[in-house]
């Protein structure tokens, strides 16, 4: 095999405003009137079959309605009592598949209504108003530990302080805000939006939030249990699967959602270096979050690989073309089978055709080499169970995950969990968010009857 050339990484390779461009707005807000005009595309369904593909269970078509008679505010009300994380969803959810592909117009004709616009179009209206339009709940003199300020851990947050119970939360990042703050592509939520949401469910009061503290570093489980009346486990995955190649742990291997939290973080677009040549591993959300943003940062070439098919790919359909128009390369049914190694870096995988048989994944034999001067795993995180095993402190996991019942109560008493890190179902911000609103009220029932 010929030498691979030796990597190509920097930063600046992109002018001021080509910066600006490529991580500006990704889906430009709806205007007043156009968000009249697209209202009043809505059948406005009695039994809205929308509403039934919305994991929130959001009256969608009462918000349009709201919108359509020129009620914004009193729409984003409709939203925000079921969803109170509603403007980050309208940008980041996956509508394609949910509620737009119920609509009765997408069946018709192929054309949904543009729920997830006027969703945002809504919510930014009350949200640029600075009001908040929940009233927290005279104090019951209950506490409430509430572990991750990740979608499932805010909602639950602010559900309880509605309710009139204090609330700490615990996270381990810098920054609340979880996945929204540091997970997403940049495009998808520019000018600090995920911080202004997180303002804005905190403005209820009785809430507090203590950065850098680690369940199993900082805290333990057992001491929550003791100083709280109610725990609530909303932590995220914080392991990341690894490819058991040899050679992953070097220079030229990254992480793919740290990658993207550096991205996220950073105040210069134009220093954060980036390959030339970019293989990204995985055909997830993350897959096309990182490839999409390698490109609008400079790199040239960024393929993505999957073991899989195009239709096994946890990434949308509409994910998958817009990575396509951004001109990356998604390459199907191979897996990695070496990192290639030189000079103490990663510079290229080679991966190994892979085939469907009887359902099963069966490898070829049939090899071919992709040179790159950065490889991004995306192959999925996990849980760490190690950060809530202790004595007395037993969690019953299911499929690696917190097992929880249908009100989101653990097998521990007096702990429940939601979001990525239990056993719930899909993993989206507007499934965490549903969760984290069920084991509140949950909670807050618990509370009251004891």
């Amino acid at each position: 095999m010929s030498t691979i050339s030796a990597p190509d990484i920097a930063s600046g390779r992109l002018a001021p405003e080509d910066y600006r461009a490529n991580f500006g707005d990704i889906h430009p807000p709806l205007d007043r009137h156009q968000a009249l005009v697209e209202s009043d595309r809505c059948y406005f369904c009695y039994d809205a079959p929308c509403v039934a593909a919305c994991p929130t269970s959001i009256d969608i078509p009462l918000f349009i309605r709201q919108i359509r008679t020129e009620n914004p505010k009193g729409a984003a009300e409709t939203i925000l009592s079921q969803n109170i994380l509603g403007g980050m969803c309208a940008r980041v959810c996956p509508t394609e598949t949910l509620c737009e592909e119920a609509c009765v117009r997408e069946a018709a004709e192929g054309k949904p209504v543009k729920i997830g616009l006027l969703q945002r179009f809504a919510t930014d209206v009350l949200m640029e108003t600075g009001e908040q339009p929940f009233v927290r709940a005279p104090s019951t003199g209950r506490r409430v530990a509430v572990v991750g300020a990740g979608p499932a851990g805010l909602a639950a947050a602010h559900r309880l302080a509605m309710h009139g119970h204090d609330v700490v939360i615990y996270d381990a990042r810098p920054k609340p805000g979880g996945l929204n703050e540091y997970g997403i592509a940049a495009y998808k939520a520019p000018d600090g939006f995920a911080g202004a949401e997180v303002d804005f469910i905190l403005s209820i009061g009785g809430i507090t939030v203590e950065n850098g503290k680690a369940l199993g570093r900082d805290i333990a489980l057992s001491e929550l249990r003791g100083a709280y009346d109610a725990v609530f486990l909303g932590m995220g995955l914080a392991g990341v699967n690894a490819l058991g190649l040899d050679g992953e742990e070097l220079p030229g291997a990254e992480d793919a959602v740290d990658y993207i939290g550096r991205l996220r973080q950073t105040d210069d677009l134009a220093a954060l270096p980036v390959g030339r040549r970019i293989v990204v591993i995985g055909g997830g959300m993350t897959a096309v979050d990182v490839a999409v943003q390698s490109r609008r940062l400079g790199a040239e070439e960024v393929t993505i690989v999957y073991r899989r098919d195009r239709a096994a790919m946890g990434a949308s359909a509409y994910e998958q073309e817009l990575a396509a128009t951004d001109g990356v390369v998604i390459r199907h049914n191979a897996q990695p089978l070496r990192l290639v190694t030189e000079g103490g870096r990663v510079t290229g995988v080679v991966f190994e055709r892979t085939r469907s048989e009887a359902g099963a994944l069966a490898a070829t034999g049939e090899t071919f080499t992709l040179p790159a001067d950065m490889v991004f795993k995306a192959i999925g995180q996990k849980l760490v169970p190690a950060a809530f095993e202790e004595p007395g402190a037993a969690l019953t996991l299911k499929g690696g995950k917190i097992a929880v019942d249908e009100e989101r109560r653990t097998t521990l008493s007096g702990v429940w969990a939601g979001g990525d890190c239990a056993a719930t179902g899909e993993d989206l911000t507007v499934a965490a968010v549903a969760d984290g609103r069920i084991a509140a009220e949950s909670i807050h029932r618990a509370l009251s009857a004891a």
